[in-house]
């Protein structure tokens, strides 16, 4: 099915953002025959019916170093069917083959998994960095990625458990509690490094 960026063009087109011309001028072009066009950011696909589908978003899809594209979004839906997941921000470096991941745990999972193993530990901050439990983490993504047919370079080849949750009020995720990829790569930029290497 066709795909690509959803761009509406017309006459009823509005002018740009409000007070905002730099985010204007990246989203309205004009063509030669003096249309104007808004690039929404959004990637669709046409259905044989004619129906447009939003499938993703253009700021979360990223190449990778062989040419292979990964849809975060999407990456990250899948994985979050992990009963030890309790948020998951997916990265990918483009300069890289593969991606990582930060993941904020399900607390009362991990610690019934460690309870069951005998595991000991002081807090759930020591439980987040013992490598048995990183392992037993990654091995669930690893599972909840077959389980929806990602590729292998989509599932994330090192993960990083931290103990606190994401709320709006720290900044990372909005109300909705959507992911503000932006601040969390600012937060984490030493974390996300440290996991390429």
């Amino acid at each position: 099915m066709p795909r690509g960026e959803v761009v509406v063009g017309g006459h009823s087109i509005t002018k740009g953002y409000f007070n905002n011309e730099a985010k204007t001028n990246e989203v309205y072009k004009v063509d030669e025959r003096g249309m104007r066009w808004f690039y929404t950011g959004d990637i669709g696909q046409f259905h044989p019916d004619g129906c447009l589908e939003i499938i993703d978003r253009k700021k979360d899809i990223v190449k990778l170093q062989h040419g292979e594209y990964v849809s975060l979004g999407k990456v990250e839906s899948a994985l979050s069917t992990s009963s030890y997941v309790d948020n998951i921000m997916v990265y990918a470096d483009p300069f890289h083959n593969y991606c990582v991941a930060l993941v904020v745990p399900a607390r009362q999972a991990l610690e019934n998994w460690a309870q069951n193993l005998g595991i000991n530990y002081k807090d759930f901050e020591e439980l987040c960095q013992i490598d048995q439990a990183i392992k037993e983490v990654q091995q669930s993504l690893s599972k909840a990625g077959k389980a929806a047919r990602l590729e292998k370079f989509e599932v994330p080849a090192k993960i990083l458990l931290l103990p606190e949750p994401w709320t709006p009020e720290s900044g990372l995720v909005t109300a909705a509690l959507k992911l503000k990829r932006e601040q969390m790569k600012t937060k984490y930029k030493d974390d996300l490094n440290k996991l390429y290497h």
